[in-house]
């Protein structure tokens, strides 16, 4: 009889539910994972609303990590009960995409995300690796699940964003909305030197985190338009460059009004779950010579930029573990899912341990 795991499915668009899966076998070049402890993501939440086509029953999740279960025939240099992690995005290191250095791309637009998007995703007991032997990341001894498992896309993803931003030591950031994403890519900015770093965000607890993070300024846009703040606030020249990690065309548009000529901004935010059309107001877009770039990005994934992030944190650099304001087991999943999707009890990242 084939044995059986449990995973964390989206039975229609709306409705998720915990059901019994067969506990997959590797493929050559794959790995199979007993997950350990995960992290749920607001894209989770997105994906249910209906943002992305995915196939009723399709698992959920994409920030787990664990113990290896077992290797394909193809994989070395790993072995069975060896704790690791997994990016969100497993690129596949070979098509034209990989090669020219676009490893989210992989075969296409967004095609390095797989999990749940193309095959199941990881919110289970038990999950697949694809293309293994890059994407498995070992976990450092003294690096606990806790820690490593922000490595799989939230930092990663901030980073980028910090990255994209193209951040000069003692330059100005502005960084639009302070979840997840954005307190790292706040994170991201103050590691990269950035000599004032202007959080935008209403929520309290955000803000605090933003802080601790090493935003300089707090504007709630709540109290007042956020852009008028911004000028105010630089006298009038606005910022370097700006960071988007909301995800909506009011703040996109906000980013590209307060970036200065020559000046940068960096898309993080996930445009999927609001139909709007972004818009590129012209006076701010210098009639389309004022020299801003615009920069797009989805998390890299492999095993070298992982531990690049494993070190940050065992360095004492950076810990993200504030963001994990709620801790549920595995059995408790669809409770935390909702609390994600309702933003009850101001709740920011929520761990599951798995048993």
């Amino acid at each position: 009889m084939t044995e059986t795991m449990r995973a964390f499915v989206i039975k229609q668009v709306g409705e998720t539910a915990v059901v019994e899966k067969p506990i997959p076998e590797p493929g050559p070049e794959e790995a199979i994972v007993r997950t350990t402890a995960a992290l749920i993501c607001t894209s989770d939440v997105h994906t249910v609303k209906g943002a992305l086509p995915v196939e009723p029953g399709r698992t959920l999740g994409h920030e787990s990590v664990g113990v290896v279960h077992s290797l394909g025939s193809a994989v070395t240099g790993f072995t069975e009960g060896q704790r690791v992690a997994v990016n969100a995005v497993t690129p596949c290191y070979r098509c034209s995409y990989c090669q020219r250095g676009f490893t989210s791309q992989c075969g296409g637009a967004l095609g390095g995300y797989k999990y749940t998007t193309q095959m199941d995703g990881n919110m289970a007991e038990y999950f697949v690796v694809p293309a293994a032997q890059a994407n498995l990341t070992p976990i450092p001894d003294r690096l606990s699940d806790d820690w490593a498992v922000y490595s799989c896309d939230m930092l990663s993803t901030g980073f980028m964003g910090a990255e994209h931003a193209r951040l000069n030591f003692g330059e100005t950031v502005a960084v639009f909305a302070q979840g997840p994403v954005g307190l790292c890519a706040t994170m991201g900015a103050n590691l990269m030197g950035a000599g004032r770093i202007i959080a935008v965000e209403s929520r309290p607890e955000r803000q605090a985190l933003a802080k601790r993070f090493g935003a300089d300024d707090i504007v709630d846009f709540t109290q007042g338009d956020p852009v008028e703040q911004i000028m105010d606030m630089t006298d009038g020249e606005g910022v370097d460059a700006a960071i988007e990690a909301f995800g909506f065309p009011q703040t996109f548009e906000a980013c590209l009004r307060v970036t200065k000529a020559g000046g940068r901004v960096s898309n993080i935010g996930y445009h999927g779950e609001n139909p709007a059309p972004l818009q590129l107001p012209l006076d701010a877009f210098g009639l389309g010579m004022n020299d801003k770039a615009i920069h797009t990005g989805l998390c890299p994934g492999g095993n070298e930029r992982m531990g690049r992030l494993f070190q940050l944190m065992m360095s004492g650099r950076i810990d993200p573990t504030p963001m994990t304001t709620h801790t549920f087991a595995f059995d408790d999943i669809s409770r935390a899912f909702e609390m994600m999707t309702s933003k009850e009890d101001g709740i920011i990242k929520p761990l599951i341990t798995f048993g």
